[in-house]
């Protein structure tokens, strides 16, 4: 009898050590196994989520309720997991083009439903919680890649009226759940650094507040603890990358409107990440913030740690650019003037909203000395020009396509004249091309297409093609498109 209370006492010690031993580093690296490969791209529909869904359901370990429909008819669902007294409520893709998260929620999902390693861990985990997630919640905005809804209304300020089906079907999901947290996904603008910092904020937290005061109460302070404990726990993989978003009250938005209601919930914004366009590095980092909050929620670990760890993320501030040209000198009427120049390539949309091309825009001009850019060129000694046309017409695209891109743009040429324009408003070009080619003389100014040549002395030493920077020295194209100008 009492070898076998020995061996029972052991099992029990044994099984706390494994669930000690599960922690971050653990979801960081084991992710690649749990990552849902039928999603590689952040464009995608309501198509794509109803398959998932579907092929969620073919586990027992969860309930899918259909929680109403879009303004078009498209099915919103609550997935949920676990039967612990805790609740939790995360909801993703409020913003129809700010997909991240949701690409994560899949990952999780097959993290949440496996058998394997973390099997201790998951029975804790639901014992302890109950996982509520809705993974498209604009499916509308979704089909077309845009912020708002079919009605063009910002769901994130609908909280108030909640006219919009989505915003009742999430004030709703609030009132009945009661979830004690909640994790409100979205994706920011990939121009945020983490303070005032050369590094861009690839995440934002925010613990809302509930009136225009700012005042802390009970479920305010909670919100803080689960954000710093994130916070910390993501430090050693992103260090610097991390931001705080303003906290003025916005009574429209949800995430106010949950504190306001009871629900800790924390903002969690995707920002950018260089060379990671298609968001996978940072949708890897949204499996392991949310894993990460669901351990600490189910063990309490954040719970008494205070606000301090939260109020030390650093605000956000909006210093950079996708490129930045450093002191180069500019002619103008006779002098030369030294000047930086920052560039962004603004992603659009395709008509069929189905993909996207680049917009390179000139978007400051002067001393640019305390912003930052994800690419950077130091232009001292260098001169920089317009970009050039072309003198001679193509008759079509076809017979554009035979040219010798590279002898072109060694010769300063950014922009080819064709009598035939293309539909659409871009080319899978490293040229831009026009019909009017006067219209693109003239000198530097803010707001132009960029589209730039920088020289040492005569010789051209870089060409800039609708924000894209190729380099002669290295003969290697990587310019995304050109544009059509009509």
């Amino acid at each position: 009898m009492m070898h076998m209370k020995k061996t029972l006492l052991f099992l029990i010690l044994l099984h706390g050590i494994v669930m000690s031993q599960i922690s971050t580093s653990d979801f960081y690296n084991d992710y690649e196994k749990y990552k849902d490969n039928n999603i590689s791209n952040r464009r995608f529909g309501h198509e794509v989520i109803e398959k998932l869904v579907e092929k969620l359901s073919l586990s027992d370990k969860v309930v899918i309720k259909k929680q109403g429909e879009s303004l078009n008819g498209d099915s919103i669902y609550l997935i949920s997991i676990g039967t612990g007294e805790r609740s939790v409520l995360c909801w993703s893709q409020m913003h129809g083009d700010e997909s991240t998260a949701t690409m994560a929620l899949f990952d999780i999902f097959n993290f949440l439903i496996a058998d394997d390693r973390y099997n201790d861990f998951r029975e804790e985990l639901f014992n302890n919680v109950t996982l509520h997630f809705v993974p498209m919640l604009n499916p509308d905005g979704a089909e077309m890649f845009k912020r708002r809804n079919a009605l063009d209304i910002d769901l994130n300020r609908d909280a108030a009226r909640q006219q919009m089906p989505e915003s009742k079907i999430l004030a709703h999901l609030q009132d009945s759940l009661k979830p004690e947290y909640g994790f409100n996904l979205h994706d920011q603008s990939t121009y945020y650094t983490a303070g005032r910092s050369d590094a861009s904020a690839m995440l934002s937290f925010l613990a809302p507040a509930f009136n225009f005061e700012k005042d802390m109460n009970a479920v305010r302070e909670k919100t803080m603890e689960i954000t710093g404990y994130i916070y910390n726990e993501l430090q050693p993989y992103i260090p610097g990358h991390i931001g705080r978003y303003n906290d003025d009250y916005e009574p429209r938005a949800f995430g106010d409107y949950m504190i306001a209601h009871g629900t800790a919930s924390t903002l969690v914004e995707s920002g950018g990440w260089k060379d990671d366009e298609e968001k996978q590095f940072i949708r890897k980092m949204n499996f392991v913030t949310l894993l990460s909050g669901f351990n600490s929620i189910s063990t309490e670990k954040h719970r008494g740690m205070g606000t301090d760890m939260y109020w030390s993320i650093p605000e956000n501030e909006r210093n950079l650019f996708d490129l930045v040209i450093r002191e180069v000198y500019v002619e103008y009427r006779g002098n030369k003037y030294i000047i930086d120049i920052g560039i962004k390539r603004n992603e659009e949309n395709t008509s069929d909203y189905k993909s996207k091309f680049y917009r390179g825009k000139i978007e400051d001009i002067g001393d640019l000395s305390i912003f930052h850019g994800y690419d950077e060129l130091n232009g001292e000694g260098l001169t920089i020009k317009k970009g050039k046309v072309y003198p001679e017409n193509f008759a079509t695209l076809a017979d554009l396509k035979k040219i010798d891109y590279i002898s072109l743009l060694k010769d300063g040429y950014t922009t080819v004249v064709c009598d035939s324009l293309p539909d659409g408003e871009y080319v899978n070009l490293p040229l831009n091309v026009t019909r009017k080619k006067d219209e693109l003389q003239g000198n530097i100014e803010l707001d132009d297409d960029a589209n730039l040549l920088l020289y040492n002395g005569e010789k051209l030493k870089y060409v800039i093609v609708n924000g894209f920077l190729f380099d002669l020295g290295t003969n290697k194209l990587n310019i995304y498109n050109g544009i059509i100008y009509k």
